[in-house]
Order: structure tokens, then sequence, then C-alpha cells
């Protein structure tokens, strides 16, 4: 029987597996290695001798893999297990071998709740049939210690596409977890820590500039004027900071409920109008087809759209809106700003574009990673944090949304915001729920 499922190549003779696993973090010479073995199994398949070679080749590079591997089969029994994975869980080899791999890969969540079976990655390829990964889990070992895991799960399938097995990858982050969290914290403390002062500054600052408390020549004023702006910027910098940190370890607060982002992005767009009139740009409000253009400058103007419903904390949606919508103007010196709502019965679109310079194609894929900006003449003059775009991804990425961007350079940019889109009977049940709530109960 011949096994070949994304990630796991074997071939099995005589109750034999002559198989190993390909992970994204195995070395491509150690990928085409075993690629090369596996094809020289299939032209050899009535050679015993080569049979046994094969087999003494795949112990070797599985002993070698830092990496824990296991091997479920479809009674959910373990019949592989290497001794990385020995190390990682402290489960003898052979006690391992032919237990349930319940009894062995006991996964708890960040709150040390059980798995339950929809929530193990192991049981989900048997029930789905596709791969899984699970990044977030801690594994409670033979001797009841508590470990960060990595573990990615693919399924093993016979010719008639039916899950016979399983192949667990795992791997020990709880260093680089550790890492991670004393990093937050530290960016967190500091953040805060530092806001304080940078605030009084600016406050001084300010003080000094209102002609009804200090009168200063036209130079001094000037030169406060820079000083008050860059203050400005390394506040913001604090604050931006502070929410990548909490967004990244999960401590974003988020209270969602239930809105209608039709009326919500109609709102947004009258206020964030005046920001884009200092510079002398039109804004235009967009809902459903292209065609139902609302002139944001008028709002009096008005088109009956269907309801694009959405659960999501407004405050966090008015942040990621206003944040791209800032950027725009930053950006485009002439033209107009498009804000459109549209949406299928899957998800909501939202969508902010601008008549800018553009985003060159290389820029594109880095676009929304930390302290990432385009470097070009525009950028150089345009303060920013390089923050704004990541917080902004991380907070789609809680409503299982998506971020994109589509620019051509000398035309402009369009954002892109996919939301899973609620039906009306799901938000009238989120609504009730919402309604029976305390106001002072956690959300």
């Amino acid at each position: 029987m011949i096994i070949n499922t994304f990630g796991i190549m074997g071939i099995s003779f005589s109750g034999v597996l002559l198989g190993v696993v390909i992970t994204a973090g195995v070395l491509t010479p150690l990928i085409l290695f075993i690629r090369h073995n596996y094809n020289q199994a299939k032209e050899s398949a009535n050679d015993l001798g080569s049979i046994t070679s094969e087999k003494l080749k795949s112990d070797v590079i599985l002993n070698a893999i830092g990496d824990g591997v296991i091997l479920v089969d479809d009674q959910k029994l373990i019949r592989l297990f290497n001794p990385a994975a020995t190390t990682i869980t402290g489960w003898n080899i052979n006690d391992a071998i032919g237990l349930d791999y319940h009894n062995v890969i006991q996964l708890e969540n960040d709150n040390g709740q059980p798995y339950s079976d929809q929530e193990c990655p192991i049981n989900k390829v048997f029930e789905t049939g596709a791969s899984s990964n699970d990044s977030k889990s801690v594994l409670v070992t033979h001797a009841n210690k508590r470990i960060a895991l990595n573990l990615s799960v693919s399924p093993l399938v016979n010719e008639d596409q039916e899950v016979v097995g399983a192949v667990g990858i795992f791997r020990d982050i709880s260093k680089e977890k550790g890492d991670l969290e004393r990093r937050a914290e530290f960016i967190s403390t500091a953040s805060h820590e530092m806001r304080t002062p940078v605030a009084a500054i600016e406050g001084y600052l300010a003080l000094a500039l209102n002609e009804n408390v200090s009168r200063i020549d036209t130079k001094a004023r000037e030169y406060l004027l820079k000083a008050h702006e860059s203050t400005q910027l390394l506040g913001k910098l604090f604050q931006d900071l502070l929410t990548s940190a909490k967004a990244e370890d999960g401590r974003l607060s988020n209270h969602p409920v239930v809105i209608e982002m039709g009326a919500f992005m109609e709102q947004m767009a009258e206020a964030l109008k005046f920001s884009a009139s200092k510079k002398g740009l039109m804004v235009e409000f967009v809902v459903g087809a292209d065609t139902n253009t609302i002139d944001a400058s008028n709002p009096n103007a008005k088109v009956v759209h269907p309801l694009y419903l959405i659960h999501a904390d407004p405050d966090r949606m008015r942040e990621i809106v206003t944040n791209i919508f800032d950027n725009s103007v930053k950006y485009t010196e002439s033209g107009k700003i498009s804000i459109g709502v549209t949406g299928d019965e899957e998800v909501v679109q939202i969508r902010v574009a601008d008549t800018g310079p553009g985003i060159p194609a290389e820029d594109v894929p880095h676009l929304f990673e930390k302290f990432y900006r385009v470097d070009n003449s525009a950028t150089r003059t345009v303060g920013g944090t390089g923050l704004g775009l990541f917080i902004c991804r991380k907070i789609i990425e809680l409503y299982n949304g998506r971020l994109w961007v589509d620019s051509t350079v000398g035309k402009g940019s369009t954002f892109f915001i996919n939301i899973p889109r609620l039906s009306t009977p799901e938000a009238t049940k989120l609504q009730s729920v919402e309604a029976t709530r305390s106001p002072l109960a956690p959300v």
C-alpha cells in the first residue's frame, strides 16, 4: 500500500513502514535525501535487502530529528515513537508503543483545561482528513510537568482516500514562548512607564505655545512646535508598542458585539472627512455595488443596502479603519479616498482606496510586519512608527478575518478587510445574549 500525503511520504511492506516525515523545520537537503530514498524504495519493492536498507536509513533520520515524531493508527494506538518524543514527553518508547495516544499526548489550554476531542489536533485529522496545527497547546508530560508545545499533524490515507493513520510532529517551545513573554512584558512595562513623562513634556510644550499663558518670539515658537510634534510622535510610538505587545501575547482587550457595518462605516466616513479636507482630498463612501456611492461631504445622501452584520469590537474596528485611512491621507497629495462596504453570504468586505503614489511590489509582502516602512522619498518626510498595520492585522485575526492590500505604483492603493458575516438569525441570537449580560460582567 502506497501512502502519499502532504507532508508525509512512506511505503508499507509486510507491516514495515519505510517512511519519514517532512516538515518545514527540516533542512532542504534532508528533504531531498528523504525523497530520493522513497523513490528508491518504490523501484525496489520486491527486493527485501533494499527494503531493510531503506528501513535503516529511515530509522537513522527519525532518530536524528530533534522534533518528536509519533505515528497513530486508525485505532488511535501509537505505532511509532522516536527518541525526541521520549525526551519531550518523558514516556519510554516501549511503554508508549501500543497505547492510546490520549494517554501519552495529554494536551491542555493556557488555562489548564484539558483538550476535548474536538480541540485535539490529532483527532481533528481523523475527523476532517485535513492537516492540523496547534502552537498554543500545553503538554502534560509523564512526570506531570507542563510544557508549551507546537504540534503539527498530517493524515495518512490509502488508495481510497480514507484516513488510516496520522503522523504528528511536535516541539517543545517553552523557551521560545518564555522569551517572547519576557520581551513583551519588558516592552509593555517600558512603554507604560515612559508614556507618563512624555505626556508631561507634551503638556508643558502645549502651555508654552498657548498665547494666553506665555509670550514667545516667532523663532522660539517654531522650535517649540517641532518639539511638540516630535513628542506627540514619541507618545504614539509608546502607545503602539504597548498595543502591539498586548496583541502578540493575547492581552488585547476585546469586547465584541453585533455591528451593522453599513451604518458603522457611513458614520466613520463622515467623521474622517475632516482630516482629509485639510489636504484638499475628497472622501466618498461606497456601499454594496459601486453604483451605490454616497458623497461623505453630503450627510443627507442615503441609500438602502443589505445588512452587513459582523461580531467585533466597535472600538477595535474604528481603530483599524482610522489607521488605514490616516495612512492614505498622509501619502495622498491629491485626488480622493474611497471607503467602501460590500459582502457576500460568507464575508463582509471593507475597503479603503486612495489615489496616492502606490506601494512597490517588493514591499507589499512585508507591509504588515512590525516596524516595516516603505523606504522612499514620501515616507522619509512623513512620520510613523511602522506598527500601525501590524496592529491592524493582529486585531483582524481576532475575528478570523483577513487584511491585505492591492497596489499599483503611480495609481494608488486599496486595502481590503474581510470579516466573517453573520446571518440575521445568528445576529439576533448574539444580541439576545448581549442584552441579558450584566454591564459589569466580564466579556
